[in-house]
């Protein structure tokens, strides 16, 4: 396990709450990339050093604490510029790596399918191309580790013209994996089935949540981006009735914007949903911020019009002074047996609000047609009449002009 510090700067428009969480949710990343965090250095600064990140006394006492806690590798919580880097490596002996490069590196670790890796790859290259110039020095020192998965560690001495074919490359394979989703996607909205797309902050508990409501085996970890690729389960009801649940990738405040781009199109599987479950961790004291971001990023990706169920997680370790901040929402916890039913009849309800009411008769004859309504809408009551021989169902189902 490489030996790692911590190095923050915090500025005058950050408060210093916000800039703690931030502090500590580096150091759960750099945990997740499996590193040992054995210091943190910060400094307080009207600005950023254009050349240097932070001031050059600060830079020398973290050279110095580094030969001292033999470190292998400095992680800056911010994004770092190729002058930077350039700069900070001809005085600190380790690593350096910003951000940005840790996130990348963790989704190089956690992508499984090929369109993730992919994804990660192209991430990775349109991080690397415009700092070619400032990797020099500390090129020379990789020897595998944090900020080395992936495509990284085996085409950083690539010139430019090199880079940006393999960019143009994994784009043309990227658009042939797409296509391929959007024809299962685009078979799915033809058959009628309520979605529903999980999404929340990166560790609210997603994955826990999506394999209790629909018996799938996803990574449970509490580790930061567990869960990478978008994974679609069916999800059922006590009333027989089966809706489709999808779980995604973790969001994160200061996504990097090469990031939030390359995993746009594994998004709008998310985006093709009826009701977002945004999945909120109540005992995070830093879960207000979490739900801005979440909120934030779906305007960036023009999806903050679909309708949303606030899902405040992990009840049971719920803060003292924690308050629901979303109108529509529902408190659980995701490992008690019992918030699955609580949580489905909240989804339930959502289903009622989009979809319209019916009433039907049957023929006891017609066994098929009883069977298509209640796999395919939701039943709500049903009874039988002797003189007829025929069902009457009340349910709810599929506005066709809102299918795409």
């Amino acid at each position: 396990m490489e030996r790692a510090i911590l190095v923050g700067c915090e500025l005058p428009k950050v408060s210093e709450e916000h800039f703690y969480y931030s502090m500590l949710e580096l150091g759960n990343l750099a945990k997740t990339a499996q590193a040992d965090v054995v210091g943190e250095v910060t400094q307080k600064r009207e600005r950023i050093h254009p050349a240097t990140f932070l001031g050059s006394g600060k830079l020398i006492e973290i050279a110095a604490f580094a030969e001292e806690m033999d470190v292998d590798v400095v992680l800056f919580n911010s994004e770092l510029s190729a002058t930077q880097v350039r700069n900070i490596a001809k005085v600190i002996d380790a690593r350096i790596l910003d951000r940005t490069q840790l996130i990348l590196d963790i989704f190089a670790m956690r992508a499984k399918t090929r369109e993730g890796k992919l994804q990660v790859a192209l991430a990775q290259y349109q991080y690397l191309l415009p700092r070619l110039s400032g990797q020099g020095i500390s090129l020379s020192r990789l020897g595998g580790g944090i900020g080395t998965r992936g495509p990284g560690e085996t085409k950083l001495e690539m010139d430019r013209r090199h880079i940006r074919q393999k960019m143009v490359d994994i784009k043309k394979q990227l658009d042939v994996v797409v296509k391929h989703r959007e024809r299962m996607t685009a078979r799915r909205n033809d058959q009628d089935i309520f979605r529903f797309g999980l999404i929340g902050y990166t560790n609210a508990g997603k994955s826990t949540l999506f394999n209790r409501l629909s018996d799938a085996k996803t990574l449970e970890e509490d580790q930061l981006f567990a869960t990478l690729d978008p994974t679609t389960r069916k999800l059922g009801f006590t009333q027989g009735y089966t809706a489709l649940l999808t779980d995604t990738v973790g969001f994160i405040q200061d996504l990097p914007t090469t990031v939030v781009a390359a995993f746009r199109s594994t998004l709008e599987e998310t985006a093709n949903v009826d009701v977002l479950l945004h999945v909120v961790d109540c005992s995070n004291p830093d879960y207000a911020q979490h739900e801005q971001t979440v909120l934030g990023l779906l305007a960036e990706l023009e999806m903050q019009h679909i309708p949303i169920l606030t899902i405040y997680n992990k009840a049971d370790k719920q803060l003292p002074y924690f308050i629901p901040t979303q109108p529509n929402y529902v408190q659980i916890s995701a490992l008690e047996p019992s918030s699955q039913a609580i949580l489905k009849e909240h989804m339930l309800w959502e289903i009622k609000q989009i979809w319209q009411p019916y009433i039907v008769t049957i023929p006891v004859s017609d066994g098929h047609a009883l069977y298509q309504y209640k796999q395919k809408t939701v039943v709500i009551e049903e009874t039988f009449d002797e003189e007829t021989e025929s069902y009457q169902l009340k349910g709810y189902q599929a506005r066709k002009e809102t299918r795409k």
